[in-house]
């Protein structure tokens, strides 16, 4: 069986369960003329389970309109922002610190992170988290 040729490959964020045809899955997937209610289904039902996060994908669109997609994990932002229990992060973060999480959350988030990141172990990962929560305004105390 032939191989089949990759049209074009698309990332989107959207809030896990709740994909929909309106914007920015319709307008990110409707030029390539794939079926983005069967999309919506298929990711719906495959991130049912994180309701109320914001889960990346990657879809693989072929040139046959057929289509292929990977769920990622959750932003690093989001998961500071939930572990701060903050809307958002400061507008000024070196001038204005908003809020701060702990040592043993940035291990968490590093490793529910580590599939996506490129650390070779969990301390480079939580590095990256704490570099991430300080371009937030969030310090991390010990």
């Amino acid at each position: 069986m032939a191989k089949k040729q990759v049209l074009a490959i698309v990332k989107i964020q959207i809030p896990a369960g709740q994909a929909s045809p309106a914007p920015p899955v319709g307008t990110a997937l409707g030029p390539h003329g794939i079926q983005i209610m069967d999309f919506c289904k298929e990711y719906n039902a495959r991130t049912e389970g994180d309701r109320g996060q914001i889960i990346p994908v990657e879809i693989t669109i072929f040139e046959d309109r057929t289509f292929k997609f990977v769920t990622k994990t959750p932003p690093t932002s989001e998961l500071i922002k939930k572990a701060a229990k903050l809307k958002k992060g400061a507008a000024d973060p070196l001038r204005e610190p908003v809020g701060s999480i702990t040592d043993k959350q940035v291990e968490e988030i590093a490793q529910i992170k580590m599939p996506d990141l490129n650390a070779y172990d969990i301390d480079a990962a939580k590095k990256q988290v704490v570099g991430t929560a300080r371009q937030m305004g969030i310090s991390v105390r010990g």
